[in-house]
Parts: structure tokens; C-alpha cells; sequence
């Protein structure tokens, strides 16, 4: 039987199929088990070579090399992670904040933190606090409109998550940016309907072309995502700590109690919030000690 090649993106996979975008269609494919039972299984945002059935029957024959990917969720090749916050209830913890873009940078994604519900309330404290961190920050209202032309120029051609804790209105800015549909994925060309996306990872492609995915809140990006970042390598993680390294007294300074810290001299002159600080502690301690070999 005669097989089309052809390359593509996977928007998502459910119950063993995925769902590729390729040529300006959405093709149902299957993959065998030497890819679905190996060490990479296949992933929403991979780039897979497919091949098409006369009968229009797709299968994944080729995962193409990642530049990144995040455990859970369970995503590759993502350029930006745009994450949405508030400091209108439900206000955001820092912490929340700060664990994502220290997975991110580890990743080598772009963090972006905009802070929706502008509308509600907006005191500028935490847009300050990363702001002199050195990250993007956009404020925005699903509501007003205000920051979504902005955000929606970040979006072309690259693959973006958003995330955020529930209740922020994530789903309803990334509604308000996009003009998607967000209730009903990519259309199945088996069954002619759409299906409920709301527990899977779906990258949605955007009329200005790249792609987007709405991902699970915070939660999802567990301590687990960390664990190849050893507690000496945290402080890498932290922009606005970067300058000070060198400057400490001593040279394994973890930056918590020793003294003539360089980077405490920093927070108590108002060069580094104490919310980022209290952040890099917090996750100074959960991070277990990686073992070499592992």
C-alpha cells in the first residue's frame, strides 16, 4: 500500500492517538510501540516525520530531536511560557511564580509573567518584584483588553504555554488574545467531532501563526520537573543574582546564612525582592541532593 511522508507537529495525543498538524490538515495518526513504550515517548509540540495511508490512516514514523521539554505537563519544544497572575483574589503566591520560570530558564524557555485582572486590582508590588528581576511583565485584563495586543504580538510563530493558578482567568485572557474556541479541540477526522481537551496538553495553532497551549495551573509543574537542578546550581536560576557571583566571602556560599553574603547586602538594599529571596530558599530546601550517577 502506497504511504505519503510528510512532516508535522503534534497537537495532543488521547487513548494512543495523535493528532498532527501537517500541511494545513489535522491528521489522526497512530505510533508504534517502539515509540510509545520507549524513553521519549511521543509529546504534544514534537516534530514527527508521519506517513499517510491511501486510506487516510496516519502513522508516526519519526520523533524528531527535542530542545526542550517539561515532564508535566507534558509538552516539548516550547519557546515561552507566559504565566498569568493576579493580585485580585485569587492572589497568586510568588512562590507559585518563581518555581515556574526556575524550571523554565532551566529549560532554556522564555518566562513571561503577566498579571491579569488589572481591572480588579493591580498594586504594582509584584510587577516590581520581577520587573527588577529582569523578567517581561505585561499587565492585563480579559476583561478591558488592556496588554493583549501586546501579548498577542509575543505569540507569533513561536510555541507558547500559559499557565496560572485557578481562578486567575487564564483561560479566558488566552480566549480574549486569541479569538479560539477554547471548549473543543482539534476537530477528529475519524469521528467528525470535537473532543474535550480539558485533561490533555493541546497546542491550538493561532491564526497568526505559532501555536498555544491553555496547560494545567501551577500544581502541575511539580518539584519532580526539578530534580536535575542540584541547590548549587539553583542560584543560576535567579537572574538578578547572576552579577553578585563572585562577590561573596565565601565561595560555596549558599546565600542563607553566611556571612557578608553578597546577594542577602542585595535584598536588604532593595536590589532583589524578599518574595524572589524567600523563594530561593524555600526552594533551596525541597531540592534533594542529586547523586552523579544518577
Amino acid at each position: 500500500m502506497a504511504r505519503e511522508r510528510r512532516t508535522g507537529t503534534i497537537l495532543k495525543g488521547i487513548g494512543g492517538f495523535y493528532y498532527v498538524a501537517s500541511g494545513g490538515t489535522v491528521v489522526e495518526c497512530k505510533a508504534g510501540g517502539r515509540l510509545r513504550l520507549g524513553d521519549r515517548p511521543p509529546l504534544a509540540g514534537d516534530h514527527v516525520d508521519i506517513e499517510i495511508s491511501d486510506g487516510g490512516d496516519g502513522f508516526i514514523v519519526v520523533i524528531r530531536p527535542r530542545k526542550n521539554a517539561l515532564v508535566r505537563p507534558p509538552v516539548a519544544n516550547v519557546d515561552q511560557i507566559i504565566i498569568v497572575a493576579s493580585e485580585a483574589p485569587p492572589v497568586t503566591d510568588p512562590y507559585l511564580i518563581d518555581k515556574v520560570t526556575v524550571i523554565a530558564l532551566q529549560q532554556g524557555i522564555e518566562p513571561v509573567i503577566v498579571f491579569n485582572k488589572t481591572d480588579l486590582a493591580c498594586s504594582g508590588k509584584l510587577e516590581r518584584a520581577y520587573k527588577l528581576a529582569g523578567f517581561p511583565v505585561i499587565r492585563a485584563s480579559a476583561v478591558t483588553g488592556e496588554g493583549c495586543a501586546e501579548i498577542a504580538a509575543l505569540l507569533a510563530d513561536k510555541v507558547t504555554c500559559f499557565t496560572g493558578n485557578s481562578g486567575v482567568g487564564k483561560s479566558s485572557l488566552l480566549r480574549r488574545v486569541t479569538g479560539l474556541d477554547l471548549s473543543v479541540g482539534a476537530i477528529s477526522g475519524r469521528i467528525g467531532r470535537g473532543k474535550n481537551t480539558t485533561r490533555h496538553v493541546e497546542l491550538l495553532a493561532l491564526p497568526g501563526g505559532g501555536f498555544a497551549a491553555d496547560t494545567p495551573g501551577f500544581s502541575s509543574f511539580e518539584v519532580r520537573q526539578m530534580e536535575r537542578i542540584s541547590k548549587e546550581d539553583l542560584q543560576h536560576f535567579f537572574p538578578e543574582m547572576e552579577p553578585l557571583f563572585g562577590q561573596c566571602r565565601f565561595a560555596g556560599c549558599a546565600h542563607i546564612k553566611e556571612p557578608d553574603c553578597a546577594v542577602r547586602a542585595l535584598v536588604s538594599a532593595g536590589g532583589m525582592a524578599q518574595s524572589r529571596y524567600d523563594s530561593y530558599m524555600k526552594l533551596y530546601v525541597e531540592l534533594r541532593p542529586i547523586i552523579e550517577w544518577e
